[in-house]
């Protein structure tokens, strides 16, 4: 089959295929949308559609990733990383730009009505996949603890996702930025990690000393490690 025409002035034509699955997602339930539907949307041809896709099912898995490799990734962890820096550092990336936003837009409309439970288990796994690559790890590298963080933080995610639009306009970057998200958040990455989290866990009470006074900061730890 030939390779359909580029019109360099405009964007290539799987692009604007994955653009019009976004658009149409958000006016319809994803089980109305057709191929029909698509091409008219994004101005191809039926052979451009099926040039690049087999189907709906494949347009969509690949307008998820492509969304999920735009956003910014946090740092490989390091257990002797201030988790409160990185996280505001993280979280301030997160929103840096219209197209960040733009991506978390689309990623809650997979956790709305208008989704399936197959493109939430695409969103699901491709998630899961992009955390196990950040971590250096594979499927069946993980160990049986990992899997249940891996499990917990994904499904947190998704759970933020679907509160997505009811929170963009009102929350701040300051409220995300709290010191208790931040020690969930960075405490659950470090520990899904090939890190030691006795270092984490010694920065964050140490750090906390002037909260409670060093020997209560110390007392913590130690209930920790036992």
């Amino acid at each position: 089959m030939p390779r359909p025409r580029r019109d360099s002035e405009i964007l290539p034509a799987k692009e604007r295929l994955e653009n019009a699955f976004w658009t149409l997602l958000a006016d319809r339930p994803f089980g109305k949308i057709t191929v029909t539907d698509v091409v008219h949307e994004a101005r191809v041809n039926r052979n451009s559609f099926y040039y690049h896709f087999s189907g709906l099912p494949e347009l969509a898995d690949s307008a998820i990733m492509v969304e999920i490799e735009r956003l910014p990734l946090p740092p490989v962890p390091d257990s002797h990383d201030d988790p409160l820096v990185v996280w505001h550092t993280f979280c301030s990336s997160m929103v840096a730009s219209p197209e960040n936003i733009q991506c978390i837009d689309h990623l809650a409309l997979l956790i709305s009505d208008h989704s399936t439970r197959d493109l939430v288990e695409s969103l699901r796994d491709f998630m899961r996949l992009t955390l196990l690559s950040l971590l250096d790890e594979t499927p069946s590298s993980i160990n049986n603890t990992k899997r249940v963080l891996l499990d917990f933080a994904v499904g947190g995610i998704l759970s933020l996702l679907s509160h997505w639009p009811s929170m963009r306009h009102t929350v701040t970057l300051r409220e995300v930025q709290n010191r208790d998200v931040a020690v969930l958040a960075m405490g659950l990455y470090v520990s899904m990690s090939r890190q030691d989290t006795d270092g984490f866990w010694e920065r964050l009470y140490l750090d906390s000393a002037h909260l409670g006074g060093k020997d209560s900061a110390i007392a913590g730890l130690e209930a920790y490690r036992v």
